[in-house]
């Protein structure tokens, strides 16, 4: 008799400390996808690197701790552990600086990773891992083998190569940015932002992507599927920062989109637990997936 084998996704790319005046925490975009996802009951694996160092052993326990596995962050012997300078404004808004030449810079394409991605339901990835070529050749090699590959804009200047960003979005079935991001897309190919609607449809067919997400902050997002487009309000909340607001809101949308759920019910889960994380503090607070469904039962 054989077992079904649980379904799971796959984030790829930076793990990290981000460093706040109040303390360091667990980060990286898709980092902080990987960690709420594993809240919503997801099984998940992060593909990343730390160093060989202190940090590195802090940031692989603290991961551990949370249940989420281990198994596929390498360990770089040469480069440290990533850190990045995280500043809160007085708008609650987060500005990073991000250091260069850290150990997600050097992810190796291994032999296990074949089977890892190509079994995955989704591969998760965003621009900034790969603003260094050894961890851009890797991304490569496993969007050749990923099911449904969801791109996470997510610009961080200065590395923002826009040649390679092109490749991405080719390369993509889901595209989620939110708005700045997008008009920064339609700027490098020479469109003029006049709607939405128009503008998402250029990106949707100049690049062959089905599915975009746009995130607009306090506005709500937008799913727009083909030539249907599926908006959502934000959900009234008091903020306490905005850190990995977006990460989450994508982690509550893989959840649903796994289940194949309709599209409704996909971007309202999305909204629900970006909110949720941006009423907390952190891009990774502490909390259950009972206390979760009792805020988004409040909210809807």
């Amino acid at each position: 008799m054989t077992t079904e084998k649980r379904p799971y996704i796959v984030c790829f790319g930076e793990v990290l400390w981000d460093i706040f005046p109040e303390g360091s925490r667990a980060g990286g975009a898709p980092f902080n996808v990987a960690y709420n996802v594993h809240k919503m009951g997801v099984d998940v694996k992060m593909l990343s690197k730390t160093g060989k160092d202190e940090l590195g052993e802090k940031l692989t326990d603290k991961i551990k701790s949370w249940g989420i596995t281990t198994d596929f962050i390498q360990v770089d012997e040469v480069h440290p552990t990533s850190t990045v300078i995280a500043k809160i404004d007085e708008h609650n808004e987060a500005s990073y600086e991000i250091v260069e030449n850290v150990a997600w810079d050097f992810i190796d394409f291994l032999p296990e990773h074949q089977d890892l991605v190509a079994n995955a339901e989704v591969f998760v990835f965003g621009s900034l891992s790969a603003r260094n070529e050894k961890t851009r050749e890797t991304l490569l090699q496993l969007l050749e083998l990923a099911k449904l590959k969801i791109f996470d804009v997510n610009f961080r200047p200065p590395f923002i190569d826009f040649e390679f960003i092109k490749i991405l979005l080719n390369k993509a079935d889901v595209v989620k940015m939110n708005k700045a991001e997008m008009k920064q897309i339609l700027e490098f190919m020479g469109e003029e932002y006049t709607s939405e609607e128009e503008s998402v449809l250029f990106i949707q067919k100049e690049f062959k992507v089905n599915e975009i997400i746009l995130t607009k902050g306090s506005k709500g997002a937008g799913y727009f599927v083909g030539d249907q487009n599926y908006s959502f309000p934000a959900v009234p909340i008091t903020i306490a920062d905005t850190v990995g607001s977006g990460d989450s809101f994508l982690a509550g949308f893989i959840s649903k989109r796994i289940q194949n759920q309709e599209p409704e019910e996909i971007i309202k889960e999305g909204i629900a637990l970006g909110a949720f994380i941006t009423s907390k503090s952190g891009a990774c607070p502490d909390y259950s997936y009972s206390e979760f469904q009792k805020f988004k039962e409040s909210k809807f």
